[in-house]
């Protein structure tokens, strides 16, 4: 099993995404692979379900929170599945990948 160190970055800088999935491995992958695929994809639901809350109910300072949670719970479940979310999210760095354009241009309502 390798060893994965955390990536030491200022708390106000901004943390790129591969940046972000390697501390999420760092600080949590043992535990979080102990676990297994289904049980964290439960933890991660449930954070949806925080954030589902604090986007209708809560403060910005809440929002903030339950989204960077989300986003560890994914990039753990991404992990779990050897997803490279840096590489999975440049589906999109050319535009909508249905049509190719940015913004959207589909002509249908979700369509994207």
């Amino acid at each position: 099993m390798p060893v994965w160190r955390a990536v030491a970055v200022p708390s106000q800088a901004a943390m790129d995404l591969a940046d972000f999935q390697t501390q999420m491995r760092a600080l949590y992958g043992d535990r979080d692979r102990g676990r297994g695929l289904a049980r964290t994809f439960a933890w991660f639901t449930e954070e949806c379900g925080e954030l589902s809350r604090a986007l209708f109910r809560g403060t910005p300072a809440d929002r903030e929170h339950e989204f960077a949670d989300v986003l560890a719970w994914l990039a753990s479940l991404a992990d779990q599945a050897g997803v490279d979310l840096a590489r999975a999210a440049q589906r999109y760095a050319d535009g909508c990948p249905r049509c190719g354009s940015a913004p959207c241009a589909c002509d249908r309502p979700g369509a994207g």
